[in-house]
């Protein structure tokens, strides 16, 4: 701060020099005046020559001369006191001004600029608290989940810490070491639902399939709070993927029902109870059951997705989602085979390409209803709301790694803003 103060002040003062040098020099060293006295005196002498002419060639008498002369001397005088007064006259006013307008612009130049700069400039920019922060890194956030896993070593018995571990953990795709954190945090609090759900999701993420321990731990879950919406989702779909349709038209449409009209988990059960539907032959459904659409299209109706989106979708304010659905271009089609691994993401604009929220589905699901939201985040420094423009992604892995590779394919929209709805995202390009 102090450079920048001294530094502004020198450049004040070459301003001020620049300005007022000439001023000055014009007040000591005054414009010629008199120049009218000059021309006059000129013609007076030039009259004394032609009547001493005059006098010589007889055409006047000498008395004649002498008053001629007389009057022509007494003008020279009178001519000579003017010059010399006006010249005395103008120099000093001149003087004065000079002097006068360096002294106003001595005192303006700097209080304007000064002025300009209060108004315009960014003066908490000199407050050393507001020097830029370095972005957010991927190795960051990693090194932060590190450091959150160490603290839990030596506080084990902090039950919100495991969860939030798990959350991180399986915000990074590493779902065993999110079941390990979760289980964790179960122990600690064996009867809260929520917990007992996301607990489900992520070991079914790591078994691909919700079969045995994730739907015990979603009857538990609802045998706890029976309208978790979640675990309505999660019931549904494993009901469906043994091919209990008729649970599954159960489990849905209780969660159907306390779901906010119009939103995206209420039309991801519209998709999904059609699909049961026509799989059971039982009508009353409106919309006819597409062969590759998914069973369950909320954000979390599959056990492959990050923890508790599901219901945060349903719940989460508008300004902290991106919701939209995402297909597959046909010349691409033949590229990606049903069980490769689609992963849709956002990501900061400006920032960390770490995902700020993250799905997990399978190509067999395309074309696929998505929301992102605050939710999935796996600190609180990067939310989706915490961001003003955000990237949204959808890439189909045959690895199934997290990490972008070569000859994945990929579709981006972008940049928008959190709170965006109805987004069509094409995959439609392959990974260099």
């Amino acid at each position: 701060m102090t450079a920048f103060y001294l530094g502004a002040a020198a450049l004040l003062l070459a301003a001020c020099a620049f300005v007022l040098w000439p001023l000055l020099r014009a007040g000591r060293h005054p414009a010629p005046v008199g120049s009218n006295s000059a021309s006059n005196l000129a013609v007076l002498r030039e009259q004394q020559v032609l009547l001493d002419a005059d006098l010589a060639a007889d055409r006047i008498d000498a008395a004649q001369h002498l008053a001629a002369r007389t009057e022509l001397e007494r003008r020279v005088l009178e001519e000579n006191a003017e010059g010399a007064e006006g010249a005395g006259n103008a120099a000093a006013p001149n003087s004065s001004r000079a002097t006068l307008l360096a002294v106003v612009l001595g005192l303006a130049v700097p209080l304007l600029a000064v002025g300009l700069y209060a108004r315009l400039g960014n003066t908490a920019g000199l407050l050393p608290q507001a020097a830029a922060q370095p972005p957010v890194t991927e190795a960051d956030v990693v090194a932060m989940v590190e450091k959150l896993a160490q603290r839990m070593q030596a506080q084990p018995d902090d039950a919100k810490g495991w969860v939030m571990l798990g959350r991180s953990y399986a915000a990074l795709q590493r779902f065993p070491d999110a079941a390990k954190a979760y289980a964790r945090a179960v122990a600690l609090t064996p009867n809260d639902a929520q917990l007992l759900v996301d607990y489900a999701d992520v070991l079914a993420a790591v078994a691909q399939s919700a079969d045995g321990e994730p739907t015990k731990l979603i009857t538990r879950a609802l045998q706890i709070e029976p309208g978790n919406l979640k675990a309505l989702a999660l019931a549904g779909s494993a009901a469906f993927e043994r091919k209990d349709y008729v649970g599954a038209i159960a489990y849905w449409t209780q969660a159907r029902t306390a779901a906010p009209a119009g939103s995206e988990f209420a039309q991801g059960l519209d998709s999904s109870l059609a699909e049961a539907r026509a799989a059971a032959g039982t009508p009353g459904s409106a919309a006819a059951a597409s062969p590759t659409t998914a069973p369950a299209t909320t954000a979390t109706a599959t056990a492959a997705t990050t923890p508790a989106a599901t219901s945060a979708a349903a719940a989460s304010p508008v300004a902290e989602q991106l919701a939209g659905r995402v297909s597959l271009a046909p010349a691409l089609a033949a590229r990606a085979a049903a069980d490769d691994t689609v992963f849709i993401y956002a990501r900061a604009a400006e920032g960390p390409r770490m995902p700020l929220a993250i799905q997990r589905r399978k190509v067999s699901e395309l074309p696929i209803t998505f929301t992102l939201d605050d939710s999935m985040a796996m600190a609180p420094e990067m939310k989706l709301s915490k961001f003003g423009s955000v990237f949204v992604e959808a890439r189909i892995s045959k690895s199934g790694n997290a990490m972008p590779q070569a000859g994945d394919l990929r579709g981006q929209l972008g940049p928008l803003k959190p709170g965006s709805a109805g987004l069509a995202l094409v995959i439609d390009s392959v990974q260099p």
